[in-house]
């Protein structure tokens, strides 16, 4: 098997943060699922999801615990403990070297957290259904550090021009948001040329404004289109059923 391919954020995370992002190639999975899928709960093979996984863990420091998650789109944050639990939450954070923080995603938008003195981590998956129910803002007060002194990153999701979405979308982020950032809440969401009524949603721009409203303006990422870039990236929204990538970061043991 090839090994994994991975991107690795651009941001300026403290030496001793590991972050990735999977991309669909470089596993052992077939069909729907080629190739490096991680999610165990879409259909694939168990044991080519068991390889996968563990490819992914050979790529690590030795001795990394991943915290996966059953991710329910909600808002519940946990302390990542590395356990095989899979705990019923969309994000974790940890201070413990060598365990990693991950979600996964296949348009939903992962988001990495760290702080700039590299002490504490954090990962939290947003789909639009968290995103608009604070699931970052509940991410940054469980990491429980002043919102200046975090870096975030944000990974692969459905970009801006594949992202159509009906007015009751745009309606929960406009009465979510506060008087003073309900124009810019709303300049995330343009109208759509094909579908009268619907709306092409920024999801990347979404995400930033919620993360400056909270004091965190160090933030990256926000470059891809998991819809678009088909031989990079899982899509449910263009495949129906698919994969999951991994979206991760861990301190260093060493």
């Amino acid at each position: 098997m090839t090994p994994p391919r991975f991107i690795e954020p651009a941001w300026p995370a403290p030496e001793g943060a590991i972050a990735l992002s999977t991309l669909r190639c470089g596993g052992v999975s077939a069909g729907a699922f080629v190739s490096f899928n991680l999610g165990h709960h879409v259909g694939d093979i168990p044991a080519a999801v068991v390889a996968n996984r563990e490819s992914l863990v050979a790529g690590l420091p030795e001795n990394t615990q991943v915290q996966w998650l059953s991710q329910v789109h909600g808002t519940r944050v946990i302390q990542a403990l590395g356990d095989d639990n899979y705990p019923e939450a969309d994000a974790c954070w940890t201070d413990q070297p060598g365990i990693a923080c991950a979600v996964m995603t296949a348009d939903c938008l992962p988001v990495l957290f760290c702080t700039a003195d590299g002490k504490k981590i954090g990962a939290a998956h947003a789909g639009w259904r968290g995103l608009v129910s604070g699931v970052l803002e509940a991410t940054v007060a469980a990491i429980g550090v002043d919102p200046a002194s975090l870096l975030a990153w944000l990974g692969p999701a459905i970009g801006p021009i594949s992202f159509e979405v009906g007015p009751e979308v745009e309606q929960a982020f406009s009465q979510a948001s506060s008087e003073e950032l309900r124009d810019a809440t709303g300049a995330c969401f343009t109208a759509s040329n094909v579908r009268p009524g619907y709306y092409l949603a920024d999801i990347y721009a979404l995400a930033r404004l919620r993360l400056s409203a909270l004091g965190l303006d160090r933030v990256y990422g926000g470059e891809h289109c998991t819809v678009t870039e088909s031989e990079r990236f899982f899509s449910y929204r263009r495949d129906g059923q698919t994969g999951r990538m991994a979206t991760l970061i861990l301190l260093n043991p060493s």
